[in-house]
């Protein structure tokens, strides 16, 4: 059973609305949907924006509903010019860029006592993502890659710059990496899906909320499609 994780209301409701027979239970704050969509079982939930708030919902995914996969997704700033609006991301791995350790001894972005850098995600879901999404979305193009996660809204070129030369990555975003840091260290399957909706620089606040709506669209059709599939 997947769990499914949106940050913000507008990208879990459509989600909320396919389920059939759903039971609804409300854990720090946060209101899980558990039902079938397409005759599988999922857990819609709706974290809130931040890691904090993500590492908490995809914890409780584990610990109260025990799915064994974990679906986030939403959307983000592209960081490479051939990653247009519109078009999907799905992560590779995901790196916390606003975590700085180096005066212990880390390398930037290293959390400390952790082994790793950039948390892995899973390559079957991601194969399976980019399959469907040539099915569902054959309008855009789909892409892999690392995904970048901070407690900031990206929206100046200089940031922009600094990010793609310290961390390389595919778009940045605000809840990615919270949640694959905890299905790594739960040891669960997990998939970060990103709809681009601004280039992450002096454009973004402009450009946001115009290509928001479609980009959660691409995301939902997405979600909707790997919910069915996933055995």
């Amino acid at each position: 059973m997947l769990g499914i994780i949106g940050a913000m209301a507008q990208e879990v409701e459509q989600l909320k609305e396919a389920m059939e027979q759903p039971q609804i239970e409300t854990v720090a704050g946060m209101e899980f949907y558990k039902g079938t969509i397409g005759g599988r079982e999922a857990v819609v939930v709706q974290s809130g924006i931040g890691k904090v708030s993500a590492g908490i919902c995809a914890q409780i995914l584990v610990d109260r509903f025990g799915v064994d996969g974990i679906v986030n997704t939403g959307i983000a700033g592209s960081l490479k010019a051939e990653i247009n609006i519109g078009d999907l991301v799905m992560s590779t791995d995901a790196l916390q860029h606003d975590v700085d350790a180096v005066n212990f001894g880390y390398e930037l972005g290293q959390i400390p006592q952790l082994a790793v850098k950039a948390f892995p995600t899973d390559e079957r879901l991601r194969k399976l993502a980019v399959e469907l999404c040539a099915k569902v979305n054959p309008d855009i193009t789909a892409h892999e890659g690392r995904v970048l996660t901070g407690d900031q809204f990206i929206n100046s070129k200089e940031k922009k710059e600094w990010l793609v030369t310290n961390f390389g990555g595919a778009c940045t975003e605000m809840e990615g990496a919270a949640i694959a840091q905890t299905a790594y260290l739960n040891q669960v399957p997990v998939l970060i899906i990103r709809a681009i909706s601004d280039k992450a620089d002096d454009s973004a606040s402009m450009n946001y909320s115009e290509f928001e709506q479609l980009a959660i669209l691409h995301s939902v059709r997405l979600t909707r499609a790997l919910i069915e599939a996933y055995n």
